[in-house]
């Protein structure tokens, strides 16, 4: 072959054209599962038909039907992505690879976030150029979201969603060799929602094999709604759309509409006797389960998998900071969130006081937040796993505070993610309302996170000793 000719990668489904830059090849856009379209869209993920002739494999992907978000001040467009490019074929994956040439390098497939309703591939944070220049080869997934991802129907298979993630495993499964990776050789890794759906993972038992290694980025692996939940979110949405909650009255609704009723949907309110709402009002979507991850990790692979799980310190700044609420939330508002949180508030709130006696309401009202959507539900993964697993657990705790919005932003909710995708000098996360904001980071944290991230993947060693539930002491970044 031409040395200055485009890349050409035979896969199963049939021929994929890529492209080459200073870090390697790139392949955009290739199906590991048949278009969503209709009934489809509510069905488990189908083979891809194939294709003959080679397939354009240099543009991006179209993405999942999702609504656009808002963080006030904050500018998260490199987070979110450009939100939804229409096109039914958008159950794709992205490679990033030194070379499509020797099967025999390590495979890293990230799972993005967006609380289970945005967010895709095309997100500029996701530039996998550091893990090629670095020997890895990198996967990036679309999966569905919303309503046809994760809504619990009649006649549905739940969590489909995280059935798409499956199926872009068995994918990187049969087909990764050909673009220089080792089947055998595979750590994934999410953050936020995508870290959540690693933890189901985790208690899968269709994912054994798939997968060595994985790590959570402030996700939960108690998330999870409970049935009872989930069809409270159903009823709403069905009544939203007057229709029947179920597989036929959905499947000739189009993705607009549903777009359309998320409003509806949000400040459901779903606790019930037996389950606080896990994700305290901000999502009505998520996985469905009658067990949490934590508590089904001897189902699925977690025994056989390594793990690196941990939360940045301010996860909380990010869901009130950009909104000004750090600035206006009272005692009253603080009472109020915790009361949906805990079982004792008072109790709670105390112990928090007596930890950062100084704090003021905004920041009590952070720290409350951060525990409820990620703090405890990653504890609890980390004891779990180290149990069931014999000490195959490393955690960690990020701490850089952003100086963005006034220096207010501080270590919040996905301020991590470009260290680990070491991209962080990059213009776009600078400035007062860039997610970095507009002090200079430290030189070496971005290179430090993301080799940590690079060793795990390659042997199950971040480079710091494994987790002791006895003296549960993280790994620190940037604190």
């Amino acid at each position: 072959m031409n040395q200055h000719a485009d890349p050409v990668v035979e896969t199963a489904a049939g021929a994929v054209r890529g492209g080459r830059d200073d870090s390697g090849e790139f392949y955009r856009a290739i199906p590991y599962a048949a278009a969503p379209i209709g009934a489809g869209r509510f069905a488990a993920p189908a083979p891809h038909p194939g294709w003959s002739g080679v397939r354009d494999g240099t543009q991006p992907s179209p993405t999942a039907p999702q609504p656009v978000r808002d963080f006030g001040r904050l500018d998260m467009a490199p987070y979110f992505g450009p939100g939804w490019v229409r096109g039914e074929e958008y159950l794709t994956v992205d490679v990033r690879t030194p070379a499509a040439d020797i099967g025999t390098r390590p495979v890293m497939v990230f799972v993005h976030g967006g609380g289970f309703v945005t967010g895709s591939t095309r997100a500029a944070l996701y530039d996998g150029s550091a893990f090629a220049r670095d020997g890895i080869v990198l996967v990036t997934v679309n999966y569905r979201l919303g309503i046809p991802g994760f809504l619990d129907l009649e006649g549905a298979p739940a969590n489909r969603g995280l059935l798409d993630v499956l199926a872009a495993l068995g994918w990187v499964c049969d087909s990764i060799a050909a673009f220089g990776g080792d089947p055998d050789d595979v750590t994934i890794f999410g953050q936020s929602a995508g870290a959540t759906l690693v933890g189901a993972l985790l208690a899968t038992p269709e994912a054994k094999g798939l997968f060595r290694r994985a790590i959570m980025q402030s996700g939960s692996g108690t998330g999870a709604f409970t049935p009872e939940q989930a069809q409270r979110v159903t009823a709403t949405a069905a009544a939203a759309l007057g229709v029947e909650p179920t597989v036929e009255a959905f499947a000739g609704i189009p993705d607009q509409r549903f777009l359309e009723i998320l409003p509806a949907l949000a400040g459901l309110d779903l606790r019930t006797s037996t389950a606080a709402d896990p994700l305290v009002g901000l999502s009505p979507f998520s996985l469905v389960r009658t067990v949490q991850p934590t508590d089904g990790l001897a189902d699925g692979p977690a025994r056989d998998v390594d793990l690196l799980i941990g939360t940045n310190t301010e996860e909380g700044h990010l869901y009130v900071v950009p909104q000004g609420n750090l600035e206006s939330s009272t005692t009253a508002d603080v009472l109020a969130l915790a009361a949906t949180v805990y079982a004792a508030p008072e109790t709670a709130l105390a112990a928090h006081r007596t930890a950062s006696p100084n704090a003021t309401p905004g920041e009590l009202r952070s720290t409350v937040l951060g525990e409820a959507l990620f703090g405890a539900g990653t504890a609890r993964m980390a004891q779990a796993h180290a149990q069931i697993s014999g000490g195959r657990t490393h955690t960690y705790s990020f701490g850089y505070r952003s100086t963005a919005l006034n220096g207010r932003l501080g270590a919040a909710h996905t301020v991590e993610l470009p260290f680990v995708f070491d991209i962080a000098e990059k213009p776009w996360l600078h400035g007062e309302t860039g997610l970095l904001g507009p002090a200079p980071v430290p030189d070496d944290l971005a290179a430090r996170m993301h080799a940590a991230w690079i060793s795990f993947a390659r042997t199950g060693d971040p480079g710091w000793a494994a987790y002791d539930p006895q003296r549960p002491a993280p790994e620190t970044f940037g604190s």
